[in-house]
């Protein structure tokens, strides 16, 4: 039996669904700037690219910061990841619901993402295999960035990496050496802006 495609009126209402959610999302850019880490919901092939990146082929739970409206949650689902091993922290109240009700599955925690410790009240106990990112650490000083990026790393299981939006050119958080490198995939051009993804893993000596 061949697939079944969606009818034309299940594809409008996906596009009309895209467009409210652009809207909203830029109204709250427009409200609060520095609270979003990116200025419109990422494009599919963009959060196809990020979810690939991660590396949620290790075992452990996945940790998602600023999922907005859960563009990049939904690009984690379709690579088959389950969505019991997810938790999303959002900073945004109104996001945060819209999650909740979008992925019911999903452990979305409205919180600052900036500090976990005190979000996820786990006395940083709990070990990722994967951070995707996209809350606006451009908006501290670079070596704030750092240290902050240091305490994600500690954060991960052995051989797991972060994942990270941004419309920069060159890295956003700079490297330290013997301590972490940074890598990323190619621009993404059909983002709005074009994007890529920055890749950041502890360094050799450093991952186990």
């Amino acid at each position: 039996m061949p697939a079944l495609r969606p009818g034309p009126q299940s594809g409008r209402e996906e596009r009309r669904a895209r467009r409210a959610d652009l809207a909203r999302f830029f109204g709250t850019w427009i409200r609060k700037p520095l609270s979003l880490g990116a200025v419109a919901p990422s494009s599919a092939t963009y959060c196809a690219t990020m979810a690939a990146a991660a590396s949620t082929h290790l075992d452990g739970p996945i940790l998602e910061l600023g999922p907005g409206l859960g563009v990049v949650t939904r690009a984690l689902l379709a690579k088959g990841v389950d969505p019991a091993r997810i938790t999303s922290i959002e900073y945004d109240a109104d996001f945060a619901r819209t999650l909740r009700e979008r992925f019911p599955r999903v452990n979305v925690i409205r919180g600052d993402g900036f500090d976990l410790d005190q979000t996820l009240g786990d006395g940083g106990a709990t070990r990722f295999a994967a951070i995707l990112m996209a809350i606006p650490v451009v908006s501290k000083p670079q070596a704030e960035r750092q240290a902050l990026f240091r305490r994600y790393l500690d954060r991960l299981v052995p051989g797991g990496n972060i994942t990270q939006l941004s419309y920069l050119v060159t890295p956003p958080v700079k490297p330290i050496e013997g301590v972490f490198e940074v890598s990323s995939t190619p621009i993404v051009w059909d983002n709005i802006p074009p994007a890529r993804v920055w890749i950041y893993r502890k360094t050799a000596a450093l991952a186990h």
